[in-house]
């Protein structure tokens, strides 16, 4: 299968979403397991996707969301689906999977990553962060997924992101996207370092898009690599955040 367009449309009726300037054959080589696209022209679509649309069908998805237990076995402990945004909220944004402490409390972020996030980079209060109508808080798996045997987290599995996040992501009319971590960025700009993409502008589907290494206490080798990211970078993240939220910046 062939298409010269890394371009995904999730109905007929519209919805495009492109997913970076990755070749369209490296896409169909990651992603087999959406198995209903067709090649129509220059484009890939996605058929037969129908869900409602507005308030009420982000609503009924969001139900379906946390009633999920597809990874139930897999897991073998109670899957705790997380979720958190209006359909109309200012910026989408995309992580990896909760931790332990947030399966736990039920909270995004509320744990030692996310107060990095809201204090250190972003400098929001904790009301702007989780305010659904700021930050519609999704991820490539809605359930912690375990501690892996070599320590740290398993993997997200990646039935979560086929079965719910795309369809997430046609239902909220956000103004920008903040993706955070390496299996975040690695789904949408596949083949791309993110030692790269965190010093880029990106875009989805036609919006602004920011790449975050992971804000983990796990993560402060590549903090002391790249330097320059929370020198620099993060400040013009930060104040695309402001802006974007309507909050008066304090630099």
């Amino acid at each position: 299968m062939r298409c010269a367009k890394s371009t995904l449309l999730l109905s007929s009726e519209g919805g495009e979403y492109s997913f970076g300037p990755s070749s369209a054959d490296r896409f169909f080589e990651r992603y087999s397991w959406l198995d209903n696209i067709l090649c129509l022209g220059d484009e890939m679509k996605i058929i037969d996707v129908k869900e409602d649309h507005g308030i009420n069908g982000l609503v009924n998805l969001q139900n379906q969301i946390s009633q999920c237990r597809l990874c139930q076995d897999t897991f073998r402990f109670e899957p705790h689906p997380i979720v958190l945004g209006n359909h109309n909220a200012h910026i989408m944004q995309i992580s990896q999977a909760p931790s332990k402490s947030v399966h736990e409390t039920g909270k995004p972020f509320s744990d030692a990553s996310g107060r990095k996030l809201r204090r250190e980079w972003y400098r929001i209060s904790d009301e702007e962060f989780y305010n659904p109508d700021n930050f519609y808080i999704a991820s490539m798996a809605h359930c912690y997924p375990g501690k892996a045997p070599g320590g740290g987290d398993c993997r997200p599995p990646k039935i979560c992101a086929k079965q719910w996040l795309l369809k997430e992501m046609k239902l909220v009319d956000n103004e920008i996207y903040i993706l955070i971590g390496g299996i975040a960025a690695e789904f949408f700009f596949p083949g791309e370092k993110i030692t790269s993409l965190a010093f880029e502008d990106k875009q989805i589907n036609g919006k602004l898009t920011y790449i975050l290494p992971h804000p983990s206490p796990l993560n402060m080798k590549w903090f002391k690599d790249y330097p320059q990211f929370t020198e620099k970078r993060i400040l013009k993240i930060q104040k695309e955040v402001h802006k974007v939220l309507g909050i008066k910046s304090l630099t």
